[in-house]
């Protein structure tokens, strides 16, 4: 599969201060690579440095097979992109904001910005200025202004930031079809970890500076942990129980424990059977599976209750 973003020992630093410290990410056609990481993990700076918008300190930066650089026109037609804050002049309406954006690119007014507004439900608010929309419709209109050219390559810093739950799957299911249907690629940063679980197929995770780790979404669903969760009236007797059986049992609370034991994970029914058997009902049986979050928590090195103190570390 063709490879659109590759970066080679990316490193950026501000005097003895290293931000990227040797970042080497590669990004085939129609992947929707989400890149994880804290406030102040380096994503902003790696994203700057994909766009040109920033020289690297060492390392390279390839975007279709060719060496990027500011300025490049070829490449830059190919490219829509939203960093850090959607920007948009304050006194322009919607529709005098996309139409300058369509003209800058080469393109017809004003049907393009038609299409992009209502593919973006921003049709309502044509007339509105860009100061009076709210958090969420503006950041819609940053990325109605990184779509309007129908790029090859979508690259966004945080694109969900203040979105409503109903704006998140918009412009998810927006991204993903662009990604499946049309062959973009999209490159995405965020921290929102569980919605880059529902929308990206492969993700970076990177933590002061260093990519710690890539995989699949299809990577993740193998290694993740998975456990049997086990609740009954009679938790001593059941895992007394299970403990002769040779299973490890794992003590969590209101009688209820865990078996890691991947026999149990994958025949549950033979755990019932057993149970029953010795006459120790069950209240609750299923399989509980390590989600995005508590993995990137354990990739980064960090306890789900010290977060808050790492956070305020890393800036």
């Amino acid at each position: 599969m063709e490879e659109i973003i590759r970066t080679i020992n990316l490193t950026k630093q501000y005097g003895n201060k290293v931000i990227v410290d040797h970042v080497s990410i590669s990004v085939k056609k129609g992947e929707i690579y989400g890149f994880l990481g804290l406030n102040g993990a380096g994503k902003t700076t790696t994203i700057r440095a994909l766009l040109g918008m920033s020289k690297p300190s060492s390392g390279e930066v390839y975007l279709f097979g060719q060496r990027w650089a500011n300025g490049n026109p070829d490449l830059s037609r190919r490219v829509g992109y939203m960093v850090e804050v959607p920007y948009a002049y304050p006194n322009f309406t919607v529709r005098e904001n996309l139409s300058l954006m369509a003209r800058l690119r080469g393109l017809p007014v004003p049907r393009a910005v038609d299409e992009m507004m209502e593919q973006l439900n921003l049709t309502q608010y044509a007339d509105s200025k860009a100061r009076d929309l709210s958090l969420g419709n503006a950041q819609k209109l940053g990325l109605a202004k990184a779509l309007i050219h129908k790029p090859d390559v979508l690259i966004l810093d945080e694109p969900t930031n203040a979105l409503d739950p109903a704006g998140i799957v918009e412009i998810r299911e927006m991204l993903k079809a662009l990604a499946s249907q049309h062959g973009v690629t999209v490159f995405i940063s965020s921290h929102i970890l569980e919605e880059m679980s529902k929308l990206a197929s492969r993700i970076g995770i990177i933590h002061k500076g260093v990519l710690l780790e890539e995989l699949t979404t299809k990577d993740f669903e193998t290694i993740r942990r998975k456990q049997l969760m086990i609740g009954t009236k009679d938790a001593r007797k059941a895992q007394a129980i299970l403990s002769d059986s040779g299973y490890a049992v794992h003590s969590t609370s209101n009688n209820c424990f865990a078996l890691p034991d991947d026999h149990a994970v994958k025949h549950p029914e033979h755990i019932a059977r057993l149970l029953a058997h010795h006459e120790v009902p069950l209240t609750m049986l299923k399989i509980e599976e390590e989600n995005l979050e508590h993995y990137f928590l354990k990739v980064i090195g960090v306890e789900e209750g010290k977060l808050n103190e790492t956070i305020v570390d890393s800036l």
